[in-house]
């Protein structure tokens, strides 16, 4: 992994030429004070979730301003990381821990997202596979891979969570079920914040 890691850093040193640029050269030819000006009007996450998304022969372009919305692919990554922190925090209020199981049958799943099935199987999907994407990433020199791999988790996340409650509802109290579910969403955060600090981008807590 810290292979890996330093492979993605200096991948990671792209930099914009203009509100819409192409990425040209690495990080020992960027101009600081692009990066600079990039990054104060940005935010460094968002500065470095932009120059890292497209894939190395795809243009770059640059937000006119910092939207902290879902409508923002980095701020959904983290506000799905966010999300299964504040899951932990409250199952351990209603006093149990996840452990791995069966999850159950959902309690909602809406026509758009198909069987609720699918959407289980996707998020288990993405989760198995995110060393081998990584790996891949790193060999390549690809960290719009890695990218794209935690905004497909985000997005497979948030379907699965709304069919199946992770939390017990008004007085029902917590089963099995719910254990299994918080170990899954835990399961989850912990490939997001590896995948955002790979990236050089914070995991928060709180969103």
């Amino acid at each position: 992994m810290a292979e890996a890691l330093v492979r993605i850093e200096v991948a990671a040193g792209r930099r914009p030429q203009g509100p819409a640029g192409r990425v040209d050269g690495d990080a020992r030819t960027a101009a600081p004070e692009e990066l600079a000006a990039l990054i104060g009007r940005l935010g460094s996450d968002e500065a470095r979730w932009v120059l890292l998304r497209p894939a190395a022969h795809d243009p770059v372009r640059v937000p006119e301003r910092l939207v902290q919305r879902e409508s923002n692919p980095r701020f959904r990554v983290q506000y799905a990381h966010a999300r299964t922190r504040a899951l932990v925090r409250g199952a351990r209020e209603l006093g149990f821990t996840g452990e791995p199981g069966d999850v159950g049958a959902p309690a909602a799943v809406s026509a758009a997202d198909g069987p609720a099935d699918h959407c289980l199987q996707s998020l288990h999907t993405l989760l198995a596979t995110y060393p081998s994407v990584i790996e891949t990433a790193a060999r390549l020199r690809a960290p719009d891979r890695v990218v794209r791999h935690l905004e497909a988790t985000a997005d497979a996340f948030f379907r699965w969570h709304d069919a199946f409650a992770p939390l017990p509802v008004g007085d029902e109290k917590p089963l099995a079920v719910h254990r299994a579910r918080l170990a899954l969403a835990e399961a989850g955060g912990t490939v997001l914040a590896n995948g955002l600090r790979l990236l050089g981008i914070s995991a928060p807590e709180h969103l």
